[in-house]
């Protein structure tokens, strides 16, 4: 049982790894923003095009920067949970053997 234990918990490093790997990206107005995290919610860069910046109001900007950086981050838990349901799968396969299944 103590080896299943371990296993999962391996597994689930090896998750947050292969996340760790993973970019999405979040945008706003148009591309004229662009948040770039990893898949463990981890932003990596901010881009805001200078043409865009040179035009507008900071209240906007802030505006903006908020709804990319929101955009990203739920783009990283879909991520996320997707990789954490077939890891989910594959160890309750595994484990059904330590209940007589």
């Amino acid at each position: 049982m103590f080896d299943k234990l371990f296993e999962a918990q391996q597994k689930a490093e090896e998750i947050k790894k292969r996340l760790n790997n993973i970019s999405v990206i979040g945008e706003a107005e148009g591309g004229a923003i662009k948040v770039t995290a990893t898949a463990n919610k981890e932003i990596q860069s901010i881009t805001i095009d200078p043409s865009f910046h040179s035009e507008a109001a900071i209240e906007e900007l802030e505006e903006l920067l908020t709804v990319a950086v929101n955009k990203a981050l739920q783009q990283a838990d879909n991520v996320s949970q997707t990789e954490m349901q077939a890891a989910t799968k594959d160890m309750l396969g595994g484990l059904g053997g330590m209940f007589g299944g």
